[in-house]
């Protein structure tokens, strides 16, 4: 064995396996399975121009060296980030730990506890600091949580307002810019009117349904909204804030004066800048608009026993019921991040989140005070943590603070804000006064510091005077011993990878390397701000720029935008520039986009949002598109004929020799072609969307590119385009990005989440062509092998056309009604067994979707075969007329196990031990089967007070 060859680490199959395998897929090799699998008029001729591939030292070194060309200076720019502090025990025990970032979004609530818990700590955070009712478990950034805040608002209109049209959205000049942006983005094909202004000019006219605050404003002037929003009110307008939430630790609670809506970011709790990403959005509302929420929510239920516990709830998966008519696209949210921000408050606690909101509204007090006794003008009459100063020449002051290798923001000629942060020390307060040239001890020493405390620059009426998180978790933890123990409470709830496989179809739960994963925790990736000097940020840019060209190459296209933070994200983005790209053709009118029945929920969704009318093709009786219904359709819609939406292969797990032929209908028509990129990892290396004639493709990186889930996100959703929709790519207000014409901010970041793509870097550049083209065949490979290990106890419900599955396949669970057992069942014992689920009833009611990627061993994959066929012989075994069977009792906990009771018909060791290899390595779920039911009639989600759970057991 090679030990520095990186993909015989990723990839779990070694050399000898290969040849049992063939023979039980009978073959006589791998390149026969590939030529029976993907037709042949798609198939790369040519290997990918990539870099040889490094060792993971090689790797290590490289990108270390690459870091170091980036200047981490101190940057007080703010405008929506600062620098923070991350807990070394937080970093150390959740950021850098397999147990909390390889696990999946939690929709097997069993083996899902613990971070379930982690969420619902991190909506409590949420609901007190922003005094509202509900909150959800995460959403992206606060630009993309702010536009999710106006198209709620949108959906929510009075019927009156419906009825006339009213579509005028205020949004206060106090708006970061790079929000701003996005509202435009996401208004456009809505047809909202966004009127940019004055909060104290405006004349509450009811022309509008809605109004979008921030708090503190962009450069730091807080304004009392009391009036505003009491005046909206009485005019049926409703009304989001934009609040930082460290400085909610001072001011007062949103929703103590009447708003609807509350976004933001949680960056500020212990989350690096990483360059603009990846961050935990936080959005919290009333408890009237619980069905209008956008993303997920975690709620309080009961299981079996009637014990406590958690599942998501309400909106989960929302987009796949609705569809169309979903008012979000939303797929990943940022759980990873929102975990270890919620830790951040459980490990400070209310008095500790104060103290740090003091220390950063002191110092910037007394940097104010230094400034302005020295002639100084300081604008901001209230503020929390940022001043706005007047100099003679910005541009001096920005040499000298340059040379000095601090950053400020500057807003023009004559003036600069300045943002102070949890990590500025009082050294760093002095050395931004020397760079205004006029430092004076007398102003600035430590009696001066002392006095702070005993002055404020936050008017009493918007001080805040109510408490927050009283909840027994935020006063318990605050010592490293105990923080380190409740985390890892938690993990052992939690079934991730470093477990078992976690066989997820679409979803490809694939190794996340260490190496990949270590530079996430170098200083000189994590302190960079994203709106820094271009040439500050030279490691990043020459990543990322080598990144999108790879991923260019990968998709065989001409051209990539990091700035989609999420697939869904990728699918608007793309849709959004096909538009543009019409538009710009004086097409405008293009705006039907054809999806198949079998797309994701989110496809339709994303094309609503773009301002397209979806029109559904069937799917034949193979599973494939509907050639002759597409064709139909297409002709009927040639005139306004804009997209095709396609996942290839299928999400059926096929890869459609139709393709060629449906890519070219959709061009011959004026339309253009959109592929999800869903299911890449049966492409890379073997053909691409460029091959099979797509024009814009989104990639999951945190599937094919190995990305990790974290519970639900990070996620980066990029997409990759043909030459003629270059020219439309996203931009940014504040850094050049995008094409020439290009359409306004997807994401809140210029290259979205700048750090979460340093894993993908290090996957590409250490696999080269062979290991990422050798990881798709071992993909396709493991995909099969399952499917004729399972043959005969489970039917496989589409295939290619010649018997292949591509890299997953649907197994059709639906014939068990015959016995009273359900998909869910299944789905449950396979708990027992150490398994997560597979996807379960997706795309196809009453189904499961398997994935086993390339990464898992013979060994893994074989046991879970085992337990497959062991639950089926359970099928076999159980009777209609009789549910008390180890099926629907299960997952079978520990304290059913060990209780003095046992009133099952069948043994201790059935439920606990079906087969010998549990024994080794049992894994238990901490709760019996929830009831999601009891949930969402009695809604919960924020930490009960004990009371509450003893009323409930």
């Amino acid at each position: 064995m090679k030990t520095d060859v990186f993909a015989s680490r990723h990839i779990g199959i070694r050399e000898e396996n290969i040849q049992h395998m063939l023979k039980e897929v009978e073959v006589e090799n791998l390149e026969q399975l590939i030529v029976e699998t993907i037709p042949e008029d798609i198939r790369l001729k040519e290997p990918l121009e990539l870099d040889t591939p490094m060792s993971e030292h090689e790797f290590l070194g490289h990108i270390e060296a690459l870091s170091k060309k980036n200047k981490v200076f101190k940057s007080y720019i703010g405008l929506g980030y600062h620098e923070s502090l991350t807990p070394s025990v937080i970093k150390r025990n959740i950021l850098e730990n397999p147990g909390w970032y390889t696990a999946y979004t939690p929709y097997q609530a069993e083996i899902a506890q613990g971070r379930l818990e982690a969420l619902l700590n991190f909506q409590t955070v949420v609901c007190d600091l922003t005094g509202m009712e509900l909150a959800n478990a995460s959403l992206l950034d606060e630009s993309t949580a702010a536009a999710e805040a106006m198209t709620m608002l949108f959906d929510v209109r009075s019927r009156e307002q419906k009825k006339t049209g009213v579509l005028k959205f205020f949004v206060s000049e106090e708006i970061l810019p790079q929000t701003l942006s996005l509202l435009k983005t996401r208004a456009t094909p809505l047809n909202i009117e966004l009127v940019n202004g004055n909060h104290e000019e405006f004349d509450f006219s009811n022309d509008f349904f809605g109004a979008i605050l921030q708090y503190p404003g962009k450069y730091g002037q807080v304004h009392d909204y009391a009036e505003f929003t009491a005046k909206a009110k009485q005019n049926d307008i409703k009304v989001a804030v934009a609040a930082d939430i460290l400085s909610l630790a001072l001011l007062k609670a949103p929703g103590e004066f009447g708003v609807d809506v509350v976004v933001g970011t949680t960056q500020r709790f212990g989350i690096p800048l990483g360059y603009g990403g990846p961050h935990a959005a936080f959005f919290a509302t009333k408890e009237a608009y619980k069905r209008n929420i956008p993303g997920r929510i975690i709620g309080v239920t009961m299981d079996t026993d009637g014990k406590p516990a958690l599942r998501m709830a309400l909106q989960t998966r929302e987009q796949h019921i609705k569809r169309d008519k979903a008012t979000s696209n939303i797929c990943t949210a940022q759980v990873l991040l929102a975990v270890m921000a919620g830790m951040y408050a459980v490990y400070h606690g209310p008095e500790g989140l104060k103290y740090i909101a003091d220390k950063v509204h002191n110092k910037t007090k007394i940097l104010s005070e230094a400034l302005q006794n020295l002639s100084i003008t300081q604008h901001n009459t209230a503020y929390f943590d940022t001043i706005k100063v007047s100099v003679e020449n910005a541009q001096i002051v920005r040499e000298a603070a340059e040379k000095a290798e601090l950053n400020f923001n500057y807003i023009d000629d004559k003036t600069i804000s300045i943002s102070i942060n949890e990590a500025t020390s009082f050294k760093d307060i002095i050395a931004i006064v020397k760079v205004f040239k006029i430092l004076k001890t007398k102003v600035i020493n430590e009696d001066f510091y002392a006095e702070a405390d005993k002055i404020t620059a936050i008017p009493a009426s918007i001080q805040r005077d109510s408490p927050f998180l009283q909840n027994e978790v935020f006063n318990s933890y605050h010592s490293e011993t105990e923080l380190m123990r409740y985390i890892k409470k938690l993990e052992r709830k939690d079934l991730a990878l470093n477990h078992s496989m976690i066989s997820l179809g679409s979803c490809t739960m694939k190794l996340n390397a260490a190496s990949e994963m270590l530079p996430l925790s170098m200083a000189n990736w994590g302190n960079i701000h994203p709106f820094v000097p271009i040439e500050q940020a030279e490691g990043y840019q020459i990543m990322l720029k080598e990144l999108a060209k790879n991923l260019t190459v990968i998709t065989g296209f001409a051209d990539t935008s990091l700035q989609p933070n999420s697939g869904a994200q990728g699918e608007y983005a793309g849709l959004m520039v096909i538009r543009a790209y019409h538009e710009s053709r004086g097409e405008g009118d293009r705006n039907i986009c054809i999806i198949p029945a079998s797309a994701h929920g989110t496809n339709p969704a994303s094309a609503v949002m773009a301002g397209m009318k979806v029109v559904v093709t069937k799917t034949d009786e193979r599973g494939n598109i509907d050639v002759a219904d597409l064709e139909e359709k297409v002709t009927l819609h040639s005139e306004n004929l804009a997209a095709l939406m396609v996942t290839y292969p299928s999400t059926h797990g096929v890869f459609e020799s139709s393709i060629r032929h449906i890519t070219k209908l959709i061009h011959d028509h004026g339309g253009q072609v959109y592929m999800d990129g869903a299911n890449m990892n049966a492409q890379v290396g073997l053909t691409n969307p460029g091959m099979i004639g797509a024009d814009v493709c989104h990639l999951n990186l945190h599937k094919t590119f190995a990305i990790p889930h974290g519970g639900g996100g990070p996620g980066v959703g990029p997409i990759c385009v043909a030459e003629q929709l270059v020219p439309f790519l996203p931009g940014n207000p504040l850094v050049k990005t995008g094409g020439d014409q290009a359409i306004t901010a997807i994401s809140g970041a210029p290259w979205g989440s700048s750090l979460a793509c340093l894993i993908s870097y290090g996957y590409i550049k250490m696999l080269g062509e062979n290991g990422l083209t050798d990881s798709t065949k071992i993909a396709i490979l493991n995909a099969n092998y399952i499917k004729e290990r399972l043959e005969g106890k489970y039917d496989v419900l589409y295939t290619g056309e010649q018997g292949r599955a591509a890299h997953e396949m649907i197994i059709d669970c639906r014939p068990f009604k015959a016995h009273g057992i359900e998909v869910t069942d299944i789905a449950k014992r396979l708990m027992d067994y150490g398994f997560h689920a597979p996807t379960v009833s997706f795309p196809v009611a009453g189904t499961m979707m398997i994935e086993p990627t390339e990464s898992e061993s013979l060994d893994e994959i074989d046991r879970f075969c085992d337990a497959m066929i062991a639950i089926r012989e359970e099928i076999d075994e159980t009777q209609l007329e009789n549910p008390n069977n180890v099926l629907k009792n299960a997952p079978h906990t520990m304290s059913m196990i060990t209780s003095d009771s046992w009133e099952f018909p069948y043994s201790r060791q059935k439920a606990a031990f079906p087969l010998s290899y549990i024994e080794d390595n049992k894994f238990w779920p901490s709760v019996r089967r929830v009831d999601d039911a009891y949930g969402d009639r009695n809604l919960i989600c924020t930490c009960a007070p004990i009371e509450a759970y003893a009323e409930v057991e």
